[in-house]
């Protein structure tokens, strides 16, 4: 079987934590032909740590994307040019994986969605906590139908202190948001795939700018102090979500609120029959998945905690990181579907845009 050629686009954090690694680890099923960074130490370093003897570097996308030895371009840059890069990746014939979210609007994401229809490729967005232990098991009970009908969810993504201090995270301009695009978008995602609901009727946020730009703000982050007078972005977002079918969803985010307990990419879900909740992040030494139910006449948890908490800040493969590759790239191989499915990104990328969009007139936002 012939190996996936891959080229990444954008050699910073995630590429080196998550993607690149992780491609490493099903070295069977691909290789890493071509490396592309504005900074071109950059790309030399991740040839030599990752790519084949023979891979290329680059310092311009779109001699990666025109390459003829790359078939697949992973795009691991930040968030404004995931549009222009897909869509040039597309129009060259290549699939698609791109770093989440998959745009900072949706006006981008739409023109992604387009160009990946019109080229006949795979695409996927770099949703990797669908693929952790716990989430693959509450799935499969969303799936059976084990809670019922889910009509309330909360998405979780909380920090107490915890603001990325390096790259590009604090710059609106580059990254469009803060943690409701960065952290906030796995909840969301994790949350709408468990309730298989993907058809929002309106959205009310709230954006606070609060923590980021008090002088004393940097005291106590765990990733060392921030700058305020850098700190372009949110530092904590809250959405109310209104669905179609009457379901509600409540969605958290923040890289810095004075709380007790910090949890990303979890998610708590309330249905006619039981409910759930996800547990990860900050506060929790183990991923925690916990149903509560009635049985006997008694109110009941059953616990399951599978697995140690895995954040793409120390580098190295995750479990979930692999996971995520493998699907992919035999997706690409056995022309199946990936995992993470563009039109169900696409909807991330409307809601979270919506709660800015509501934030800043101060109205709800309605979709058609």
């Amino acid at each position: 079987m012939a190996k996936v050629r891959v080229g990444i686009v954008g050699c910073g954090g995630i590429a080196n934590q998550k993607h690149m690694p992780s491609l490493k680890a099903n070295a069977d099923l691909n290789e890493i032909v071509a490396f592309c960074d504005i900074i071109e130490e950059r790309a030399v370093k991740a040839k030599a740590d990752f790519g084949t003897e023979d891979a290329k570097v680059y310092t311009d996308y779109h001699d990666l994307v025109n390459d003829p030895n790359v078939d697949v371009v992973h795009v691991c840059t930040p968030n404004v040019s995931h549009c222009p890069i897909s869509v040039a990746a597309f129009e060259a014939g290549k699939h698609v994986m791109c770093e989440k979210p998959m745009a900072h609007n949706t006006e981008d994401a739409q023109k992604m969605i387009d160009a990946w229809k019109k080229s006949g490729k795979k695409f996927t967005i770099g949703y990797q906590n669908r693929l952790r232990d716990d989430t693959q098991t509450l799935h499969a009970s969303c799936e059976a139908g084990e809670l019922g009908e889910i009509y309330f969810a909360k998405a979780h993504a909380l920090r107490r202190r915890a603001v990325p201090t390096w790259g590009v995270f604090p710059n609106k301009a580059l990254q469009g948001g803060g943690p409701l695009i960065d952290i906030g978008t796995h909840a969301l995602d994790i949350t709408l795939w468990m309730m298989n609901n993907y058809e929002p009727a309106s959205v009310s946020g709230s954006v606070n700018y609060k923590l980021g730009r008090l002088p004393e703000g940097p005291e106590g982050n765990v990733f060392g102090p921030w700058d305020p007078e850098t700190f372009e972005v949110e530092d904590s977002a809250f959405g109310f979500i209104k669905m179609k079918n009457g379901a509600t969803i409540y969605l958290e985010a923040s890289w810095a609120l004075n709380i007790l307990k910090s949890m990303e990419a979890s998610t708590t879900l309330c249905g006619t029959k039981a409910g759930a909740e996800i547990h990860h992040g900050g506060s929790y030494p183990q991923d925690e998945l916990i149903y509560n139910t009635v049985e006997h006449n008694q109110l009941m948890e059953k616990t399951i905690s599978p697995a140690g908490v895995v954040d793409f800040f120390e580098g190295g493969a995750s479990a979930e990181g692999v996971r995520e590759q493998k699907q992919w790239l035999e997706a690409i191989i056995n022309d199946t579907e990936p995992l993470v499915k563009p039109e169900q990104a696409f909807v991330v990328t409307q809601i979270l845009e919506a709660i800015y969009k509501s934030a800043e007139t101060g109205k709800e936002v309605y979709f058609d």
